[in-house]
């Protein structure tokens, strides 16, 4: 689809890439770790994949899923497919601390806070460990 972002761009640093979906990591410096899970084709809803292709996804954000808690250690992850301003279908899987700048609404939600940056940068750090903790999650399924 000519106009869709997530058709023309990876939608963040690009982590792994398979025939049917892709895993990136986004780049908010308020919330490191943030990742998604997109699906190559366009399509707009879960309802439109086949069961083996949803099987394949949700594999996906368990593996991302599982990577992130593993890696960051947050308070709680958030799992969100919403796709309202981009119709493309994707999962985000987003670590949660209770000092990020939205906790405890959503990511979209009013800022309640800063977070402080060495905090942050220290879980910069932790999130550089993700993309080969990812990778590896993702070879098992094989």
């Amino acid at each position: 689809m000519s106009n869709c972002v997530l058709c023309q761009e990876d939608g963040g640093h690009l982590i792994w890439r398979g025939d049917d979906a892709r895993v990136v990591q986004i780049d908010d410096p308020h919330l490191p770790g943030y990742c998604r899970i997109i699906w190559n084709r366009h399509l707009a809803e879960m309802s439109d994949l086949s069961r083996v292709e949803r099987e394949i996804l949700l594999s996906l954000v368990d593996v991302v899923e599982f990577a992130v808690r593993r890696v960051m250690r947050p308070t709680k992850i958030n799992l969100a497919s919403l796709g309202n301003q981009v119709p493309h279908l994707h999962w985000h899987v987003i670590p949660r601390f209770t000092d990020d700048p939205y906790f405890p609404g959503s990511i979209w939600s009013a800022k309640q806070r800063e977070t402080p940056e060495a905090v942050l940068k220290s879980r910069r750090e932790l999130a550089k460990g993700l993309p080969d903790a990812i990778r590896s999650g993702i070879a098992d399924l094989a």
